[in-house]
């Protein structure tokens, strides 16, 4: 595969990241500044799915039977524990580093090229990090929300990360070696992925007025946790509905709070799958 080639995913994503800087500098809701661009990009990625890769995906699923999805799965995640090894070293993290270069040395050796995860059951953690997890570690904490073209939800930060880690000549180029190669294997790594995500459909529309600021919300709070950082779609103000409330309500069992406050932990935990359903396609 040339150097053009390897570069084309990078540039569409540079692209991405040109387009989205001319976006409202007045949005409504601070981490999408890029709102416009960004509901244009998820309609393109959703026509996309609808037409292209949720059949596949289906037809996919109906030919082959679990243990061989697990198998594919397990082979790309072995490609994963690469990048998290060079980026836990980046974080000066070697004991997790270590950790990734003992799971690829079990999976691709007994573990038959990763297609079975032995790893795991022996006591090696799965603890993926990214290009984009370093630079938070550097200090690029915060980051405006991004819908990329194909790859769905990300922010700036990620979405630089990841157009880096494309432009790279990573391990997967011992498995193609020119362009149609490439897009085999990618196509196989894209619809496998979706398959793992098919019950997810219906419930997405199910759960949200407006699918597009559920996922956004979700994947900024999904990234959030899994960076220790607070929600950055929680907000601090305050209703004056709830102080001036009547002695009834005020008098009120607290328990009858609870329900509420567990249907907002599902809800946000429901955004938050169907975000990292969305950005794994």
């Amino acid at each position: 595969m040339t150097r053009k080639h390897r570069l084309l995913p990078a540039s569409l994503l540079a692209g991405s990241l040109l387009l989205a800087g001319c976006a409202s500098t007045h949005p409504a809701t601070p981490q999408d500044p890029y709102e416009s661009f960004n509901r244009s990009m998820y309609a393109f990625n959703d026509a996309a799915d609808r037409w292209v890769m949720k059949p596949a995906a289906q037809g996919y699923h109906a030919i082959t039977p679990g243990p061989f999805r697990t198998a594919v799965g397990n082979f790309f995640d072995n490609f994963k524990d690469v990048y998290s090894a060079a980026n836990n070293l980046l974080q000066a993290e070697p004991e997790k580093a270590l950790n990734d270069i003992m799971r690829v040395a079990l999976n691709s050796t007994f573990g038959l090229f990763g297609l079975i995860d032995i790893a795991t059951p022996a006591g090696l953690k799965n603890n993926k990090t990214s290009l984009g997890d370093t630079f938070a570690h550097w200090g690029w904490k915060s980051s405006n929300y991004l819908v990329l073209p194909f790859f769905g939800p990300s922010t700036v930060r990620d979405g630089l990360g990841l157009g880096v880690s494309l432009g790279i000549n990573g391990p997967e180029r011992l498995v193609y070696h020119n362009t149609n190669e490439a897009i085999a294997f990618y196509a196989v790594y894209g619809v496998n992925t979706r398959a793992r995500y098919l019950d997810l459909d219906e419930s997405l529309f199910t759960a949200a007025l407006d699918p597009y600021s559920y996922i956004r919300d979700g994947y900024l709070q999904m990234r959030a946790k899994q960076l220790g950082q607070p929600n950055p779609t929680q907000t601090d103000e305050m209703n004056i509905d709830d102080l001036v409330s009547s002695p009834a309500n005020a008098s009120a069992p607290a328990a009858e709070a609870a329900p509420a406050a567990n249907s907002s932990e599902h809800a946000e935990a429901s955004a938050a799958a169907h975000a990292e359903a969305s950005a794994a396609q």
